[in-house]
């Protein structure tokens, strides 16, 4: 193999577990813009709370096998890991992916290969990156190669999965996408499939939307069973006892940088031919709000709420497009509202200000509300809870709590989905 040096392009989520991973294989550069973010993983002091990331990346750096750097390093191989945000009108935002392969721009020479990691619309391969990378003077295909390889990994499991999960490489050609195959394949364990770059990039983008499409079913039948007085969840549990019926979890909204926003990347390709996935996105989208009225329901305006656990998923610090931040702004006006979530980190500007440590978030509350299933809110002590809350309500927004536990010490105790709320 010719491919003795990778540079990776976006030290985020996904790009430094990429680039770690990579690093017992290959020597990596890991290019960021970001000097404040270079300087803490050069420091220990990750933005991502990733399990065992920090430990393996410290060995490298120690190691010499990665270095990281705010200046793009020449390399064989460019990894683009960057962000791709979707605008006001639910179109991508290509900006950091154009920026990326300027950068690359600066070192590319004949021979290089050139991957597309990062979540795209259809034809972004083709039709933005390879334009941009033959201003260069070199002719994709001929000169340089290209491939698009969707990462499919969770915040909270990634460097698992990066080795574990199935992968997919898509090329522009045929020796492009063999290129690429065969780099994954040192770090791996699972079988790489090639095909083409649009092909590969629709895949993600189907990955996502098809879980997106399922939860906005579950999110639907909860507020049919609100409508009828039936628990959704038992209603769920039974339904999925059929061995080809598989109903995703109904909760408060869709969070996170992809099942929330890839769908609209099919969307805005074919708007005429998308309208099931647009009309899944607009339910997942409308569950804060619903929450939010459920939540009326119990406590009057002016109360205090407590609300606990504010990420868009279990166990992770990603707060990104987080439906209980939606929430939040929701109830803000009419109540005076705490929010506690142990993974709080400096990326959480909005509403900032209403968090504080647990204690201080629960005393004189009128309602705690469970945002997000944390594992350590397994251990909540509700005896002491209970001594320091003024009303002793409870709204589980994820079939999270123990109904008998918490009503046997006096608490009322209402689930989002149990068809009781009138």
């Amino acid at each position: 193999m010719s491919i003795k040096n990778i540079s990776v392009l976006g030290l985020g989520y996904i790009g430094l577990p990429t680039a770690t991973i990579l690093s017992d294989h290959f020597k990596v550069f890991g290019y960021d813009p970001v000097k404040d973010k270079i300087e803490k993983i050069k420091n220990g002091t990750l933005e991502i709370d990733e399990p065992g990331l920090k430990e393996i990346l410290d060995k490298a750096l120690e190691e010499g096998k990665i270095e990281v750097s705010d200046r793009i390093h020449e390399a064989d191989m460019y990894i683009i890991c960057v962000g791709t945000p979707f605008n006001e009108d639910k179109s991508c935002d290509l900006k950091y992916i154009k920026d990326a392969c300027h950068d690359v721009l600066k070192v590319l020479k004949k021979g290089d290969t050139v991957v597309l990691e990062s979540t795209s619309p259809p034809r972004t391969t083709e039709d933005v990156v390879k334009p941009i990378l033959e201003k260069s003077g070199l002719k994709v295909s001929e000169d340089i190669y290209l491939a698009h390889s969707p990462e499919r990994v969770i915040p909270g499991n990634i460097l698992y999965e990066l080795k574990n999960n199935h992968r997919v490489v898509g090329g522009v050609d045929k020796k492009s996408a063999e290129i690429v195959r065969d780099v994954y394949k040192t770090f791996v364990d699972a079988e790489v499939f090639t095909t083409d770059a649009t092909t590969a990039e629709v895949c993600k983008l189907l990955e996502n939307t098809f879980r997106d499409v399922n939860i906005a079913l579950a999110n639907e039948m909860l507020k049919i069973c609100d409508t009828l007085g039936v628990n959704v969840w038992e209603l769920i549990e039974l339904a999925n006892k059929h061995p080809r019926v598989n109903v995703h979890t109904p909760g408060p909204g869709v969070g996170g940088h992809c099942i929330s926003v890839d769908p609209w990347f099919l969307v805005t390709a074919d708007k005429e031919n998308s309208k099931l996935i647009h009309q899944a996105r607009d339910i997942n989208d409308s569950m804060p709000k619903f929450t939010a009225d459920e939540i009326k329901k119990i406590v009057e305006k002016g109360s205090k709420i407590a609300i606990l656990g504010s990420s868009f998923k279990p166990n992770i610090d990603d707060f990104r497009e987080s439906p209980i931040t939606h929430l939040i702004a929701l109830l803000n006006d009419d109540y005076n509202v705490a929010v506690y979530d142990p993974f709080k980190n400096d990326q959480i500007l909005e509403f900032n200000e209403l968090y504080g440590d647990i204690r201080e978030v629960i005393t004189g509350a009128d309602l705690l509300v469970l945002g997000v299933n944390h594992n350590q809110f397994q251990l909540l002590d509700y005896k002491e809870i209970k001594k320091v809350m003024n009303k002793k309500n409870i709204f589980d927004t994820r079939n999270f709590i123990d109904r008998e536990k918490v009503e046997e010490l006096g608490f009322n105790y209402y689930l989002l989905g149990s068809g009781e709320l009138e």
